[in-house]
């Protein structure tokens, strides 16, 4: 949790509406992640980010043969992004994710659920060991730690099911916070080929503060920093009351 409001507080950035991220024209779609992966609204009109809340019935709404999901995602709340997975899956089109500069931590489950994985030469695929803060008495640690392991299990056997690498194997780069190259990647079967970099995009170049993670590849620039956006009382107070809720238990 404290990973992931640093992730959050590090990158915050002005709220795209769904509306904003989805691009559908005749038997084609193109989805647009080009922020982190948050929990619910209230969240992303905070910090900045996109929600199953948006996503999902977004999706659903979809009537394509095709999706493609242009991706440079620092990840995230990695329920929010099963919840998004789960969309994918029930959706009659191909996927695929074009990776265009990070998929990471979170953004790698939404890259399983994919029917195809394109990532550019110089993008970088993430996994790792799911993150989380606890406060409590030694049961309620204890149950923090076994909701932990599950969702580590469950994410290694999505990577094994994509890849065909062993669960020693997965675990054991998981536990290394490891950072794939394109041809890492590929090669270890996490995605399918290496495309040529489209035209410059400013959302898909765009830098992300990585330092919450502890093996980020570094940057030579830092972030562009959002324009300041006003923001009401209520809103703050919401905020505020969700944030203090979320400190309790939240995984990335």
């Amino acid at each position: 949790m404290k990973n992931l409001l640093q992730l959050l507080a590090e990158n915050r950035r002005k709220f795209t509406p769904i509306e904003s991220r989805i691009l559908a024209k005749g038997n084609a779609a193109a989805i647009y992640l080009y922020d982190p992966i948050v929990a619910d609204r209230t969240t992303a009109e905070w910090w900045g980010g996109i929600c199953p809340q948006d996503f999902v019935p977004a999706v659903r709404a979809l009537e394509t043969e095709e999706i493609t999901i242009y991706t440079n995602c620092p990840g995230g709340d990695v329920f929010a992004a099963e919840a998004m997975c789960q969309a994918l899956r029930e959706h009659s089109a191909k996927v695929t994710m074009q990776i265009e500069g990070y998929a990471a931590s979170a953004a790698t489950a939404i890259a399983c659920a994919c029917d195809v994985v394109n990532m550019t030469a110089a993008s970088k695929y993430m996994i790792h060991k799911t993150w989380t803060f606890a406060m409590g008495n030694d049961v309620d640690l204890l149950a923090t730690v076994e909701l932990l392991r599950k969702c580590d299990q469950s994410m290694y056997e999505e990577y094994v099911r994509r890849s065909g690498n062993t669960i020693e194997q997965v675990s054991e780069w998981c536990a290394a916070e490891t950072w794939f190259t394109a041809d890492e990647a590929v090669k270890n079967g996490f995605a399918d080929s290496i495309i040529e970099a489209p035209a410059a995009n400013a959302r898909a170049s765009a830098k992300w503060n990585l330092s919450a993670y502890a093996n980020a590849p570094r940057q030579s620039e830092p972030p562009e920093q959002p324009e300041e956006t006003s923001i009401t009382d209520d809103h703050r107070a919401r905020q505020q009351q969700r944030i203090g809720m979320l400190s309790r238990l939240q995984i990335s």
